[in-house]
């Protein structure tokens, strides 16, 4: 039998190994300066509402654009692509960052650089991440799958922490952080001036945009396999995801421990999720990718309803460990798999309904605050907990007879 590769053996791939370093420095300035944005928002407003409205901002922005996201990165030289969404968050970044210093920043530009940079990332992640099927040995795409999203939490682990430092404990924290942000974005675009272009895979000739949209929705659409997967990513991170959007009022409300509390909370689940990341191919090799799933989004959803009666802040830092462990394991096993059961050509699309997930949690957030200030902060957390235990229930039920099975040849 061939050798299992290796976690960190994609490395090894020098086109693999720039767009890995690129997203990491691009992750660091996105992670640290989505802290700053929260707490500003907060900070001009003291509500759970406005937080929920800078991500639904995000969320709408995104679901307009990102399926189309998907069909630019099949039909466009990647690179091109990755490089335009870096320079648009670089702009955005600076933008805010010189309205904080010349102290004419209001809550209305934090809606606007949500929306644009929801734009930025349906074009920079399924480009991202259908690239690397184009980069490294089809043995090999689950664990670049893996490190390419623990790269995103262990930017989770420096920028939250960094940022949050920085505006507790800088005078001039808050725009120091969106204009270093935008200095790391220009630095991701010059590392990824040295990837290869990209091609658009596949025999077809280019139709409207509208056409290979549709073609790649109907493409998911008469596979179940891939239908279940698709529709359990977007229940889960819809559902569950949005908790990051409270950890401002976690913090500030339930345990007064301000934005270097904050930031804390933010590195602790990013700190469960790398940990955790180092070991998902042993998890995986054990039980199987289809029941990993299941075991994942049960575990994010149990650990937030965790969070929700945590009595002290040192607890709810401890339960943040296994959220950031359920996400990263759920995201990689979904991700992976539908990579594996689909052709290469439909990689970008693919990749850009899983990003609709990303902006339906944007949209969520916003009803979530409200409810939030409603009825409570600690029963919308357990409210959401449950609502993503019950979902992950549903796929178990629905997806047990692929659980042996991880190849499209496998499931006939």
């Amino acid at each position: 039998m061939p050798a299992t590769p290796g976690m960190f053996d994609a490395l090894r791939v020098g086109p693999y190994l720039r767009l890995w370093l690129g997203s990491t420095v691009v992750f660091l300035g996105v992670m640290a300066q989505t802290i700053a944005r929260s707490w500003l928002a907060f900070d001009l407003t003291g509500s759970n509402a406005a937080l929920g409205g800078v991500l639904l901002s995000f969320g709408l922005a995104m679901i307009i654009a990102t399926p189309f996201g998907g069909v630019v990165g099949d039909r466009l030289p990647k690179r091109a692509v990755l490089q335009f969404s870096i320079l648009l968050l670089a702009a955005s970044s600076a933008w805010l960052g010189f309205a904080v210093v010349f102290d004419v920043v209001a809550y209305w530009m934090l809606l606007v650089v949500g929306a644009v940079q929801a734009v930025a990332f349906a074009l920079y992640n399924p480009a991202r991440m259908a690239f690397i099927t184009e980069l490294v040995p089809p043995d090999s795409v689950p664990e670049a799958v893996t490190l390419m999203l623990i790269n995103a939490e262990a930017s989770r682990v420096a920028g939250p922490a960094v940022a949050g430092v920085a505006i507790g404990g800088l005078t001039y924290g808050v725009e120091a952080v969106f204009l270093s942000c935008a200095a790391l974005f220009l630095g991701g675009a010059v590392i990824g001036l040295g990837l290869p272009a990209g091609r658009r895979l596949g025999d077809v000739a280019p139709q409207s945009p509208l056409r290979e949209l549709r073609d790649g929705v109907r493409y998911v659409m008469q596979r179940p396999p891939l239908r279940l997967l698709l529709w359990c990513t977007l229940g889960v991170i819809m559902l569950g995801l949005p908790y990051l959007a409270f950890l401002p009022a976690v913090a500030a409300d339930l345990f007064d421990v301000g934005s270097a509390g904050y930031g804390a909370m933010s590195a602790m689940s990013a700190v469960g999720a790398v940990a955790t990341g180092l070991i998902v191919g042993r998890l995986r090799a054990r039980l199987g990718p289809w029941l990993l799933v299941t075991v994942a989004g049960a575990l994010f959803g149990v650990s937030i309803a965790a969070l929700a009666v945590a009595p002290s802040f040192p607890v709810a830092l401890v339960v943040l460990l296994p959220v950031g462990a359920g996400m990263l394991v759920f995201q990689t096993m979904t991700q992976s798999l539908l990579m594996s059961l689909s052709d290469l050509e439909f990689h970008g699309r693919i990749q850009g309904l899983v990003m609709l997930s990303f902006g339906g949690f944007g949209i969520v957030a916003l009803p979530l605050g409200l409810l939030a200030d409603t009825i409570g902060l600690r029963e919308t957390l357990a409210a959401m907990g449950a609502c993503v235990v019950l979902t992950t229930v549903a796929f178990a039920l629905a997806s047990h007879r692929y659980w042996g099975q991880s190849r499209l040849r496998d499931l006939g």
